[in-house]
């Protein structure tokens, strides 16, 4: 059996970041052989992932990547076991990369399809290699949870904390990405769940209607002025409801959603928000 030196043991942890003792197990096991010893590092990282299969992944980060004319933009759900690794700084940079891929690459359907792909940011080497590195470093079980990419005028916002993304798509010429990145950050501090009163439920919206419509009957008041009535009270519950363009805008509440985009020349078409884990 070969002698398994200390210069060996540094250089496998180079190219691995594993453990010292780790990285020695497996060169003495592989009779000092690097090539082998990485081999059977990578077959150990897959024991430990089956023993991490069942825990649970209720941390991560939700990372998005935007054009910078604003033509597309996308946004990815990477998910770990807890806090700490959701804000290590090679678990961030896994997520950003995959955003950043999935924008600027070809697309995917579906996580496998993304990580197949070339890394972004680190040259000859697939997002697929990146995320097992991470976890080989990690021992952690992570997660490409959703993606989705959408065309433009789009826009992104992520809170803070990573677990709240939204991305904003509009229609019109003249607007700023100032201002639909705002909307963006509207949608995800104001709960917002759809664009228009159109997409509520109808019959939902027809009750109400009608019982703000009898509680204004009942004051005795003429028909024309129940109606304005009735719709006054109806642009708050369409707000209650998480209307977009009906909410009053929380950079501005003096003015709704749609009329802040209005004065930009713009109109919200759709928004896709985000939170980790559901």
């Amino acid at each position: 059996m070969a002698e398994v030196t200390a210069a060996q043991v540094k250089a496998l942890r180079g190219l691995t970041d594993l453990p010292m003792m780790d990285c020695k197990r497996a060169l003495v096991e592989a009779d000092g052989d690097q090539d082998k010893a990485i081999e059977i590092l990578q077959e150990q990282n897959q024991k430990v992932m089956l023993k991490r299969a069942d825990n649970a992944t209720s941390e991560g980060r939700i990372s998005i990547a935007v054009a910078e004319d604003g033509s597309s933009a996308a946004m990815i759900e990477l998910q770990c076991e807890s806090a700490p690794v959701a804000n290590n700084d090679e678990f961030q940079d896994l997520a950003d990369q995959c955003a950043r891929q999935l924008l600027d690459g070809p697309g995917a359907d579906d996580p496998e399809a993304l990580l197949a792909q070339d890394a972004p940011g680190t040259p000859g080497k697939t997002l697929q290699e990146i995320y097992e590195s991470v976890i080989n470093r990690i021992r952690e079980k992570i997660i490409l949870a959703r993606l989705l990419k959408v065309e433009g005028p789009a826009a992104g916002y992520v809170h803070h904390d990573g677990k709240t993304g939204v991305i904003f798509q509009a229609t019109g010429e003249n607007g700023t990405a100032a201002v639909m990145r705002d909307v963006a950050m509207h949608i995800a501090a104001m709960k917002s769940s759809v664009v228009s009163p159109d997409a509520l439920d109808a019959a939902a919206v027809d009750t109400e209607r009608e019982r703000l419509a009898d509680e204004a009957r009942d004051t005795g008041k003429p028909d024309n002025i129940i109606e304005k009535i009735v719709e006054g009270r109806m642009k708050v519950f369409y707000q209650e409801q998480g209307v977009l363009n009906a909410q009053q805008f929380v950079k501005e509440e003096s003015k709704t959603v749609s009329q802040v985009l209005a004065e930009s020349g713009l109109e919200a078409k759709a928004f896709a928000r985000w939170v980790l884990g559901n």
